[in-house]
């Protein structure tokens, strides 16, 4: 469901000089999450434009106010959430809140019904660029059963009726899932993908977390750019709908 972004972004929290390499950010997003807000949006542009343009009385107010109230939502919701990494720092943004913890501060990285971050307090931050999908977790399972099963009738294959297989159609089939079994092996277990993501996340902790660059204050900063016009909106449209 979520997958690493290849573009880069220059680590706003590392201190600037001559001195100071220049670091880069990994970035994990949520593809369908930004479909999905791309098409919501989309819709409410396309109905709030149309009743601005041909409503009546009060409908092109209610109208911009909806919108005031929803865009800034949905956007952050959907397309804003991501996650940024580095040697030294886990950026978290979530739709209300961009959180910055060192590595040194992250006690653990935990899957469950949702991606969490836990820093050195206790406190829980949610992945939400990282959502978990329990179908993606199935299929992964799914798939890895049956990579499995094609190796052992792979592996089984050159045994039986001693002309390369257990009988013509099982001798050709176990061709066929001897290399099945043999990608799995390679690769190694099957994993859905924000599965994947948190591994490497904990992988980089476990690497980084001594590492005296990677020390430092949790910091949280509220999106007030997003909650601004929200609010806005929410008391505009609470306005027009009092005033009948």
């Amino acid at each position: 469901m979520t997958s690493p972004d290849p573009s880069r972004e220059p680590e706003p929290t590392k201190p600037a000089g001559s001195a100071t390499p220049q670091y880069k950010d990994r970035i994990y997003r949520s593809p369908a999450g930004i479909v999905g807000g791309v098409l919501v949006l989309g819709i409410i542009a396309w109905l709030g434009i149309d009743a601005v343009v041909v409503g009546e009385g009060r409908t092109p107010w209610l109208a911009l106010a909806t919108m005031l109230f929803l865009v800034p939502l949905v956007f952050a919701y959907t397309l804003r959430p991501a996650v940024f990494v580095n040697d030294d720092r886990l950026r978290v943004r979530n739709p209300l809140r961009m959180v910055v913890l060192p590595w040194g501060q992250v006690a653990s990285l935990r899957s469950g019904f949702s991606n969490e971050v836990v820093d050195d307090s206790g406190t829980t931050y949610q992945l939400w660029a990282l959502p978990v999908s329990v179908r993606a977790r199935s299929k992964a399972a799914r798939q890895e059963a049956r990579a499995a099963r094609a190796g052992q009738g792979g592996a089984g294959g050159g045994r039986g009726d001693g002309r390369g297989g257990a009988g013509v159609p099982g001798g050709a089939v176990g061709a066929a899932d001897l290399g099945a079994g043999a990608a799995l092996a390679a690769g190694g277990p099957r994993r859905a993908e924000t599965d994947r993501a948190m591994d490497e996340l904990r992988e980089l902790h476990e690497r980084r977390q001594e590492a005296a660059e990677a020390q430092g204050e949790v910091t949280v900063r509220w999106a007030y750019e997003v909650i601004a016009p929200a609010v806005a909106g929410a008391v505009l449209l609470a306005v027009l709908w009092g005033l009948g």
